[in-house]
């Protein structure tokens, strides 16, 4: 490196041209200004290190403001898509939205349609049947009762008749039994097998729609169960000062339960109970209407008279603080309730003192395959 330096300096001195040139580019300064000249060059020479270094921290700034307006410009690239997926999607949920418009107004019309021949079926029925119970009677023609029986056997006998009025039954039956086995899961009664395990009560295999034979016996009532709940009777029959209050009380919840079960199955099946429950849960209620004339309203008329003596009794099921009497009756009226919807699909009560026994037959009843088929 030594030899190099060495060697260019030779160079540049005994170079003629450019010895000149170095001569024609040479400043004579005066002694007297050295110091003034050399101060100048030392404020030009810490400018210009100045003005490097603002170059410097300028490019840096440039730099990272140049990084953000790419990243700035591939958000907006982002969102700009995003948006354009949005919209996608927003004509797409316009387009199933209209079709599930149209859907739904051709379901209406379809049920619309249904209705009307159902109501024109049912005109036609009993059209028929009055025209079967008339007969020849003076008062309806040969002509016009031939011409009334052939359009109601028409209306039975065509393709929308009498079948797609069976058809509907059947799914109403359907509807109807996924209802109630909804309150069966809701509201399970079930057999209790020992202190920690429960089996579901078997269905009694000798009962059918024509009633229990003598050979079946129902489940003893103690040994069955509502969520875990049983149902002793003998509290409400005899109560006395050492009755476990915690069995009284249970009891009252086992009772409110099947309330609530028969209540909703009442309302799936649109059968109105005869003795009308008031449901509180373990602080339920049932009524009964207890009609009565008195001796003293006999110049009124006799609606006026009904309608003004007609009661309403309403009976605790429940005994805490209640009569033990009218605790019993309230559970006599309750088991009515369950046989008025074993009879409403032609099953026999299992007997008057098996509350949960006949729940669970009407639950069993309902749940099989021949009540569709009915």
């Amino acid at each position: 490196m030594e030899n190099r330096e060495q060697a260019r300096d030779k160079t540049l001195i005994t170079d003629p041209k450019k010895i000149n040139a170095a001569h024609e580019n040479v400043q004579l300064i005066e002694w007297e200004d050295f110091d003034n000249e050399l101060a100048r060059l030392w404020s030009l020479t810490s400018a210009l290190k100045e003005a490097n270094e603002k170059k410097q921290s300028l490019q840096e700034k440039l730099q990272s403001l140049i990084q953000v307006k790419n990243e700035s410009l591939n958000k907006l690239n982002e969102l700009e898509e995003m948006r354009e997926r949005l919209e996608a999607r927003k004509v797409v949920m316009a387009n199933m939205s209209t079709h599930c418009k149209v859907a739904t107004e051709d379901a209406k019309k379809q049920e619309e349609m249904l209705s009307t021949e159902v109501r024109s079926l049912l005109v036609a029925g009993t059209s028929l049947s009055v025209a079967r119970n008339q007969g020849l009677s003076p008062s309806c023609s040969p002509t016009s009762l031939y011409l009334l029986l052939d359009k109601a056997n028409r209306l039975l006998t065509e393709e929308r008749g009498c079948v797609k009025l069976k058809n509907v039954q059947r799914k109403l039956r359907a509807r109807q039994q996924y209802m109630i086995s909804q309150v069966s899961l809701l509201c399970p009664v079930k057999i209790l097998v020992g202190p920690a395990q429960e089996q579901e009560l078997e269905s009694y295999s000798s009962s059918s729609r024509l009633g229990n034979p003598s050979a079946s016996k129902p489940v003893n009532q103690g040994s069955l169960a509502i969520l875990g709940l049983n149902l002793t009777l003998l509290p409400f029959t005899k109560m006395s000062f050492f009755t476990d209050k915690k069995e009284v009380q249970r009891s009252a919840t086992a009772l409110g339960f099947v309330a609530h079960a028969v209540s909703l199955i009442a309302s799936y099946l649109q059968v109105p109970l005869r003795y009308p429950l008031r449901l509180g849960g373990s602080r339920s209620y049932i009524n009964d209407h207890a009609s009565s004339i008195d001796p003293a309203s006999s110049d009124l008329s006799l609606d006026t008279t009904l309608s003004a003596n007609v009661k309403l009794a309403e009976f605790p099921l429940f005994l805490e603080g209640q009569d033990t009497t009218r605790a019993a009756y309230a559970v006599f009226l309750l088991n009515k309730d369950i046989e008025q919807l074993l009879n409403f699909i032609g099953v026999k009560s299992l007997g008057p003192r098996h509350v949960l026994a006949n729940l669970k037959e009407l639950l069993r009843s309902v749940q099989s395959s021949e009540y569709i088929d009915t």
